[in-house]
């Protein structure tokens, strides 16, 4: 090749490469600080749009993990409300057949009578005040609790229903009144059994909540998992390229400078 003042080609080709190399090593550098291999859209054009929907499903994942937290929180306070109403039907039972005893005064049938009709109250209560994170628990017929497992998406049930004694076919009532004690009995045990019943259908939502929070939180793991494998820096040749560039930029200083000095060359034949 000729020399020439014009042009210093191998000036401008260590530019090139001095700057190639210096791209590189911010980008190692980049990398060696983020622990992420995609920093920006021009490293990656298609990994970062898979990552992109990577960290949106898991973003899904996680919160229907929380859901389900959430409902089996309203499921098992709901539970715990129901067993005090159990045990205040049970003292029911004891009260009207106490006062299904015909050798009762009239003053023990209407203190029965009282005792009876404040636990309808206190039923009323506890179906009124119960509730969790500030919601009632017992205000609709059903608390749904959204889920996904990135496949589908659907929702689980809590039958709470509205808890009300008269909802459970309880009726304040007068036990100086012949046959009364005998007629609560009977709405008693139905109401047993109704409570009973709405037990067993929250617990059975407490196991499906549980069994779609467990999913959720393996899928997670999982989306999380190749998530990583896409974006995270594979530190070892992170500081393997960091030291090559490094090695690069300084050679390239070098052979820049001595391109440079090439046209101080040509003065010399004017000399």
């Amino acid at each position: 090749m000729g020399l020439s003042v014009l042009f210093n080609i191998p000036s401008l080709q260590s530019q090139n490469q001095l700057q190639n190399t210096n791209q590189s090593l911010q980008n190692t550098l980049t990398q060696l600080t983020t622990g992420s291999r995609i920093n920006s859209g021009a490293d990656d054009p298609a990994g970062l749009q898979i990552a992109n929907s990577l960290n949106a499903s898991i973003a899904a994942l996680n919160q229907s993990v929380n859901n389900a937290s959430n409902g089996i929180g309203i499921g098992q306070v709901a539970d715990g409300a129901l067993s005090q109403v159990s045990t205040l039907l049970n003292t029911a039972v004891t009260l009207a057949t106490e006062a299904s005893n015909g050798g009762l005064s009239s003053d023990q049938l209407t203190a029965l009578g009282t005792e009876y009709n404040n636990i309808m109250t206190e039923i009323n209560n506890i179906g009124g005040n119960t509730n969790f994170n500030g919601t009632g628990v017992f205000t609709s017929a059903t608390t749904s609790i959204f889920l996904t497992d990135l496949a589908t998406n659907y929702t689980i049930g809590i039958s709470t229903t509205v808890l009300t004694s008269s909802n459970l076919g309880l009726t304040t009532t007068d036990f100086t009144t012949s046959g009364n004690p005998q007629t609560a009995l009977g709405e008693i045990n139905a109401a047993i059994t109704s409570v009973g019943g709405l037990r067993g259908q929250i617990g059975a939502a407490i196991l499906q909540l549980q069994d779609g929070q467990n999913v959720a939180s393996v899928e997670a793991q999982n989306t999380t998992s190749a998530l990583s494998t896409i974006t995270s820096a594979n530190i070892p040749q992170v500081v393997s390229n960091l030291s090559k560039f490094s090695v690069l930029e300084q050679t390239g200083m070098y052979s820049l400078a001595q391109a440079n000095s090439v046209p101080q060359s040509l003065l010399k034949l004017l000399q």
